[in-house]
């Protein structure tokens, strides 16, 4: 009877512990196609590849391949890359939101909080100035894509002990073979995935997308949108335009960082690219994410002050830029919209949502539920 009772309560323990036991979320099995998705031929449209929409950073010794982004995407979705496995990139970058945090800060692999937002990781290759981070403080994408892992808050994780993890499991060496040559596993291969996965996250298929491949120039009225979303295209261009389409970029990135005054007269406020450069003129300048997907990246701003779209566009409309360092960017004073005009605003940015892009099963966990 003993014997019996101690098995059963063996049994229990097994399954509680099981069940506790920190693992890869919902990782069952790796779910990939035999065939594997197109990552690195893609064809987009004729306003991407113009010299002003031609601003790709892809590195010359780091191209994106098909083999290269799929195991990007696996390392991408595994929480192994934490400390305690219970976060992996996409639990800060989700699919559904641009793969940006729908919360204004993230929760890292122990509980606390980031104290910045999580970016959207939309077009980044397009941003010529190849810089990331809030601060600018990555000076590349393969760089970048492994500051998290070693973050003391985000992730937790030893890069060294993480090639060694996945160097004894049964998948990862068969997949770094058919991206990179060799089944060798290393910190350099591990960001250079990372980076192409990234890279490949190209939105291009929204309704504006649409519309501009039937019109000669973005200022022209497009045949696809209602009259409300062409005024906001109109509002849009003669306010914002010089900012977040400077030289006709059409991936909607502000080209450097800029001081919007959204940093406060505290000495002790957030100070941006100036807590890495150390440069006064740079305290308070953020990078801009791309407008593509605005829509469904709330909250905004880098300390993700603002809960919604309207309130965005309230703030500048209703407030002078009046920050000393304010950049490249021209001191401007309230912008003064009207409810009818901020409501064409809002109409025309939610013409950059790409549902394509959100829902694309080759950008999703690739891990069995």
């Amino acid at each position: 009877m003993n014997r019996a009772f101690s098995q059963a309560l063996l049994v229990l323990v097994l399954i509680f512990v099981a069940a506790v036991w920190p693992r890869p979320s919902g990782q069952v099995r790796l779910n990939l196609p035999e065939i594997r998705y197109r990552y690195s031929l893609v064809e987009l449209p004729a306003h991407f590849t113009i010299p002003a929409g031609n601003t790709d950073n892809t590195p010359a010794d780091n191209p994106i391949t098909d083999e290269g982004a799929t195991l990007g995407r696996v390392l991408f979705y595994d929480t192994r890359l934490s400390a305690n496995k219970t976060k992996s990139c996409a639990s800060c970058h989700v699919q559904a939101n641009a793969f940006s945090d729908p919360k204004p800060f993230s929760s890292g692999f122990q509980g606390a909080m980031t104290d910045r937002r999580a970016m959207p990781l939309v077009n980044l290759r397009y941003y010529q100035r190849a810089r990331f981070f809030w601060d600018e403080r990555a000076g590349n994408l393969e760089e970048m894509v492994l500051l998290p892992i070693e973050s003391r808050i985000e992730m937790g994780q030893h890069l060294d002990t993480l090639v060694r993890l996945l160097s004894r499991d049964t998948v990862y060496p068969s997949l770094f073979e058919r991206a990179f040559g060799t089944d060798e596993i290393t910190v350099k291969r591990i960001g250079r995935a990372l980076a192409q996965f990234v890279r490949s996250m190209v939105s291009y298929q929204s309704r504006y997308d649409e519309g501009r491949a039937l019109a000669a120039s973005p200022r022209e009225d497009f045949e696809n949108f209602t009259r409300q979303e062409n005024r906001g295209k109109a509002l849009f261009m003669r306010n914002c335009a010089s900012c977040h389409m400077k030289q006709g970029n059409e991936h909607f990135f502000v080209p450097t960082p800029a001081n919007t005054g959204l940093r406060g007269d505290s000495p002790w406020a957030d100070g941006g690219v100036g807590d890495v450069t150390l440069r006064v003129a740079d305290l308070g300048s953020f990078k801009s994410p791309s407008l593509r997907n605005v829509e469904v990246t709330a909250a905004y701003g880098h300390d993700g002050r603002f809960a919604t779209l309207d309130a965005l566009i309230d703030h500048y409309s209703e407030n002078a830029i009046s920050d000393p360092n304010l950049g490249y960017v021209v001191p401007v004073g309230p912008l003064k919209f009207t409810a009818s005009e901020k409501a064409a605003l809002v109409a025309f940015l939610k013409t950059l949502t790409d549902r394509k892009f959100l829902n694309d099963p080759k950008f999703s966990n690739p891990f069995a539920e």
